[in-house]
């Protein structure tokens, strides 16, 4: 029986320009996606843009356009580079539409009803680069920009009613918070007083948002707007059936940044709310570069789409996916990025279709040969291949995709290596030529599983494999390669990157 797997990525700031950590949190979803339609598992995958608040409304009064026609001119950049990701979402949601506004209302409606939002007037730091008020210590920390001071009656969220009950249910449900140092940190966070939550700015201020349903003179705050899409696409308010089908989420994937919205801001709304919580948010790290995170201000920031033009989304995908552990910051170099492709890419798993084939074609007329049941088998390729992949699963249920690559990667290495000792070019002049043919058909074998491994994290170029050695379709069983096809010609699968020496 087949499960299901609801998984999320942040809806990203439609002002920002898409740079590596979108990138890695939607490729980082994609494969966790495909990972489990692999393993038989009905899977939803939803991304998007938060396109409301502050800083939208005056981007677009300095390009003399509307907010919406801002918004329509931007969210292009994301849906390209998806395409030319090879990410595959089931939506895309933007905070903009219809079928997302309404159920922002109706929730804020619902939380009101509920006795959990009052007016009140409030006076402090507000940031406007962060759309919120600040306190005091986060002014002086020097880390906000844009700040400015305000006194305004607003509507606030009585968050601080759920403090105690989430503590509770952090300490009770040990996969909801991961990993353990951000379970922690958040502990921590809400070891002191929890304040209530602003979730409403005035229009006189600020016209470009939701409206709030029981005061037509305010918008919603950004983060109450846009958290709720986690809820909205998948059909709360709307579809019953598909809701309770799909919630509670698998995972929301973010980044550290954004830990407090997700497990404190989050959390208290979905209690007002009378729902579930999603079973894990799982909190990654930064892409650095040197030490330094990735930033628009400091000029740091690295396209994904030179990185694609140049070496092609699967080299990309493969480098993110195998050089960051999941929760722990990460060091972006292009000599790392190099060495990975070069070692990984060009001499492993390229290289072993490269010897499968050339080898096939000049002594078995390019067709798969047979196999036939040895001793040697169990020790080999036959009892790996499967053992490994079961490893990988486990790998990737702990959100270890680092080590779910590097498993399936060591069975490649298998292969080049059992080719390297059993030489079937030296059996086939010796004149057996069954042993090689067996030989060959093991290695190929190898390789096809691992391209069917693989497919998550490198859709493009494991199709690729999968097609020279007519094996398209197949799946994880050991064996399912025929003897007797005919291989199709292919070119090098990556070619390795020549360095210059300095």
């Amino acid at each position: 029986m087949s499960s299901k797997f609801y998984v999320t990525t942040p809806i990203y700031y439609v002002n920002d320009k898409p740079h590596i950590g979108h990138a890695y949190t939607t490729i980082l979803a994609d494969c966790l996606a495909r990972y489990h339609r692999t393993a038989g598992d009905e899977v939803f995958f939803l991304t998007g843009l938060d396109e409301h608040g502050q800083k939208v409304q005056q981007a677009a009064e300095k390009r003399g356009m509307s907010p919406q026609a801002h918004c329509d001119d931007l969210a292009p950049r994301f849906t390209d580079l998806w395409k030319k990701l090879g990410i595959q979402y089931d939506d895309f949601v933007r905070t903009t539409q219809d079928r997302h506004k309404k159920i922002v209302q109706a929730a804020l409606q619902k939380v009101y009803d509920n006795g959990d939002v009052y007016e009140a007037e409030y006076e402090g730091w507000y940031s406007v680069a962060e759309e919120r008020f600040i306190t005091d210590t986060e002014k002086e920390s020097g880390q906000f920009r844009d700040v400015q001071r305000l006194k305004e009656k607003n509507y606030f969220f009585k968050m601080s009613k759920y403090q105690k009950k989430l503590i509770e249910y952090i300490e009770t449900h040990p996969e909801f918070i991961q990993p353990q140092h951000r379970k922690n940190e958040i502990l921590g966070f809400l070891r002191q007083p929890l304040g209530d939550l602003c979730i409403s700015r005035p229009k006189s201020r600020l016209s470009w948002g939701i409206e709030i349903p029981f005061a037509k003179d305010y918008v919603t705050y950004v983060w109450f707007d846009a958290l709720i899409n986690y809820i909205s696409i998948p059909g709360w308010g709307s579809d019953e059936k598909k809701f309770k089908k799909w919630w509670p989420a698998n995972v929301h994937l973010i980044g550290k940044d954004i830990l407090t919205t997700h497990c404190v801001y989050w959390p208290t709304m979905l209690f007002s709310l009378g729902l579930p919580l999603p079973k894990t948010v799982f909190a990654h790290g930064w892409w650095l570069i040197g030490e330094t995170k990735m930033s628009k201000s400091l000029g740091n920031v690295i396209n994904p789409l030179d990185l694609v033009d140049k070496y092609g989304e699967d080299a990309v995908r493969y480098y993110l996916m195998r050089d960051m552990v999941l929760g722990d910051d990460a060091n972006f170099t292009l000599e790392n990025f190099i060495h990975r492709y070069n070692s990984d890419l060009a001499n492993d798993f390229g290289n072993l279709l490269n010897r499968v084939s050339g080898l096939l074609n000049k002594h078995f007329e390019g067709c798969i040969p047979e196999s036939f049941v040895s001793e040697k088998l169990i020790h080999t390729t036959h009892e790996v291949g499967r053992r490994l992949w079961q490893e990988a699963q486990i790998h990737i249920n702990s959100f270890k995709i680092h080590e779910a690559i590097k498993t399936i990667m060591s069975l490649v290495q298998v292969a080049n290596s059992s080719l390297e000792k059993e030489a079937p070019w030296k059996l086939i002049k010796e004149g057996n030529k069954a042993a090689a043919g067996h030989c060959l058909y093991t290695a190929a074998e190898a390789l096809r599983l691992s391209a069917v491994a693989l497919n998550p994290i490198m859709p493009g170029k494991t199709k690729i494999v999968l097609d020279v050695l007519g094996a398209e379709g197949t799946g994880l069983k050991w064996g399912e390669l025929k003897s007797g096809t005919k291989l199709k010609l292919h070119e090098a699968l990556f070619p390795r990157i020549e360095v210059e020496k300095k």
